[in-house]
C-alpha cells in the first residue's frame, strides 16, 4: 500500500504522508485528532490510513508525537 500499483495513487501512504506533512509545516505541533481533521479536509482518508501514514512519518524520522499528544517535525541533526 506504500506504492500501489492497482489503486488511486491518492490511497497511497505516500501522497497522504505529504498532506500531513504539508499541514505540519505551516502548523507544527498539532494535536493528533487535529492534524487528522485538517489533513481530511485536503483528502478524505480513513483514520487508520492516517496512523499508517504517521508511523511511516516517524520511521523516516520526519514526524513524532509528543508526551502530550501533539504532533511535531523532527528538526535535522546538524
Amino acid at each position: 500500500m506504500l506504492l500501489p500499483d492497482n489503486i488511486n495513487p491518492k490511497l497511497s501512504i505516500y501522497y497522504n504522508s505529504s498532506l500531513l506533512l504539508a499541514v505540519l509545516n505551516k502548523k507544527d505541533g498539532l494535536p493528533l485528532i487535529k492534524l487528522y481533521q485538517e489533513v481530511k479536509k485536503k483528502n478524505d482518508l480513513s483514520f487508520t490510513t492516517f496512523i499508517l501514514c504517521l508511523d511511516w512519518l516517524f520511521l523516516i524520522e520526519s514526524a513524532r508525537v509528543n508526551e502530550e499528544g501533539s504532533v511535531k517535525l523532527c528538526t535535522s541533526k546538524n
